[in-house]
């Protein structure tokens, strides 16, 4: 992947996943512009990236398929500050049109957030 292919994420300061065998990571270093009101990293990043990072970790196991998201539980554990985050997505499942996939999200060495996917698989 390419970060030409990933405006948003571009306009968000984050870089394309590193993807391979039904798996992916993705780096990120966040800083003011990232946090909410209460000073801490805004939930809808964090979604983002794990939704980003999952759709990655398909996109490495297909050839003529597209992962659309059609569920996906994101549950926060802790908040975040500014610093570096590492974002770790794994296919646990492929089916016939549905793909279950599932993310952590780490900041010096803890767990903020763990979330669950499923994609649905269109043919392109």
């Amino acid at each position: 992947m390419t970060d030409t292919n990933h405006g948003f994420l571009t306009t968000i300061g984050a870089h394309s996943p590193e993807a391979a065998d039904g798996q992916a990571t993705l780096t990120m270093d966040v800083d003011n512009r990232h946090l909410n009101a209460a000073g801490t990293v805004h939930g809808g990043l964090l979604a983002t990236l794990v939704d980003t990072t999952m759709g990655a970790a398909i996109l490495s196991l297909v050839e003529d398929e597209t992962p659309a998201t059609s569920q996906l539980t994101v549950t926060y554990l802790r908040p975040g500050k500014p610093g570096r985050l590492t974002v770790t997505s794994k296919v646990r499942k492929r089916g016939d049109r549905l793909t279950i996939c599932e993310s952590e999200v780490e900041q010096d060495g803890k767990s903020l957030v763990h979330a669950l996917a499923t994609f649905a698989l269109t043919e392109n």
